[in-house]
């Protein structure tokens, strides 16, 4: 089942304003967007479009650095991270589609700090699912829903985006 109700356009253009006013008072350079693979990095590239960023676009794939990378094996397209600059001291905006347990977002910022020390990291996410096993929460927020049990969210993409919902089990 694919959510339809969903005006991506809008909440989007929101993020970007919301996000644009948090790095209001950093020099352009000082600023580094950063999406998680894949769907982090689809969000990441529009909000970059739509903030007029200088900076490039920096990808991360948390492949390696996911708790249960022992139990899910290597994927065969482990694409590896691209940074384009140094994050030394940078404001990082991390970028991910939906948030769920949190784990995703442990992840990316263990190999963040793998790169450098950034001054400050802030996280928006399209969808924020409510449901946390880690203590994260993002700064900018798309769109919040509550699935049923058994129910799993997934964007696909990249053109058009689109929010799957599908039953486990």
């Amino acid at each position: 089942m694919t959510n339809s109700k969903l005006d991506f356009g809008a909440i989007l253009k929101q993020m970007a304003t919301e996000l644009t006013e948090r790095i209001a008072d950093y020099e352009a350079d000082e600023i580094l967007m950063i999406g998680i693979r894949t769907g982090g990095l689809w969000v990441a590239s529009k909000l970059h479009k739509l903030m007029k960023l200088d900076s490039p676009l920096g990808e991360l794939n948390i492949s390696f650095y996911r708790d249960d990378f022992s139990t899910l094996g290597l994927h065969p397209e482990v694409q590896p991270s691209q940074l384009p600059v140094d994050i030394t001291d940078k404001h990082i905006l991390l970028v991910d589609d939906v948030l769920y347990t949190g784990r995703t977002i442990r992840a990316a910022m263990n190999e963040i700090f793998d790169y450098g020390r950034p001054a400050s990291v802030s996280l928006a996410v399209l969808i924020d699912r409510n449901e946390r096993e880690l203590p994260i929460s993002a700064d900018v927020i798309g769109k919040s829903i509550t699935l049923k049990p058994g129910e799993h969210a997934k964007l696909s993409g990249p053109e058009p985006l689109a929010l799957d919902i599908t039953k486990t089990g």
